[in-house]
């Protein structure tokens, strides 16, 4: 409960920090921080109750305690001195770090902790869902902007579609990586693979966002161009991609001539979609043509799982 009224502080705090860029050209990130110590602070508690009951694996718990501890110090630090912007940007670089190496040194000790692969796989994986959400989100703007201008015409069959092809591939692509299975065998590439996934959840929610914008182009309501529009959908999927195929062959350690074409045949069609956009072809149907870049991966890689299952 604590954690989530953090949750809710950092996001009200989002508005002020841009009305802070916009009014003074310095970041005003105050509220935000204030909102991510909230959400951190808890865990301190929770890895104490931990070292108080498991002995054998009290240093792991007093690393994690320790590590988040000193970050939040900082983090509130840097909210009391109100640093000027290059100098609040190097500390809360450096804060990061703090942050990222806790885990890699705590599961260095006594045997690190007993986690579950499946089940940490789950619920990244339903963190996923949930961020795949905005994209549907996106989808219903976009199609209701369409629908709002123009009635339901082709344009707006094709919004709905592309934007529901373009999310359910992306959940498809994601659930391609066998995370839990191979993380159950190799324990030790789960630091890597847990920080690429939060990477991965904000390229999802980008999506989405893009989705957004897209449907504001439609509706009118910017003034940017067709192929920044076509960008904003394109430029978080292809790191979305990107990362799904670094992330299998980080776990699995394979990385074949099918793979290979899969990933020219995706690279087509995005480099297609580009095309289009610049050559003046509408949103609509350049979303349509994206939207077999995640397809075109998924396809791949069922046919050859099929090929596999019925080879004697």
């Amino acid at each position: 409960m604590v954690q989530m009224i953090g949750v809710l502080v950092l996001a009200a705090g989002v508005p002020r920090m841009f009305a802070s860029l916009e009014r003074t050209g310095h970041v005003d990130n105050s509220v935000m921080v204030l909102g991510y110590v909230v959400m951190r602070v808890p865990l301190v508690f929770q890895w104490l109750r931990a070292a108080k009951d498991d002995s054998i694996r009290r240093p792991v718990c007093l690393t994690y305690a320790a590590t988040i501890s000193i970050a939040q110090v900082g983090w509130v630090m840097q909210i009391v001195m109100r640093l000027a912007t290059p100098y609040a940007i190097m500390l809360g670089g450096i804060l990061v770090l703090i942050e990222i190496a806790g885990p890699v040194l705590a599961e260095r000790q006594a045997g690190g902790t007993p986690w579950h692969a499946h089940h940490i796989a789950e619920r990244h994986s339903l963190f996923a869902i949930i961020a795949l959400g905005e994209g549907v989100v996106g989808t219903v703007a976009a199609l209701s902007a369409v629908v709002d201008r123009q009635g339901w015409t082709l344009d707006a069959l094709l919004v709905g579609l592309a934007g529901m092809g373009l999310t359910f591939g992306m959940w498809w692509v994601y659930f391609l990586v066998p995370s839990g299975e191979i993380l159950h065998r190799h324990r030790d590439r789960a630091p890597v693979w847990g920080y690429v996934q939060m990477v991965v959840v904000t390229s999802i929610v980008a999506t989405g966002a893009g989705l957004h914008i897209a449907a504001d182009f439609i509706e009118g309501r910017n003034t940017i161009t067709v192929i920044a529009a076509v960008l904003a959908v394109v430029v978080p999927l292809v790191v979305f991609l990107g990362l799904m195929y670094a992330l299998s062959y980080y776990l699995a350690r394979r990385f074949d001539t099918f793979h290979t074409w899969w990933l020219i045949a995706t690279g087509g069609a995005i480099a297609t979609t580009i095309g289009a956009a610049l050559s003046g072809v509408d949103v609509a149907w350049c979303l349509v043509i994206l939207m077999f870049a995640p397809a075109l991966t998924v396809v791949g890689a069922e046919t050859r799982m099929a090929a596999k299952t019925h080879s004697p």
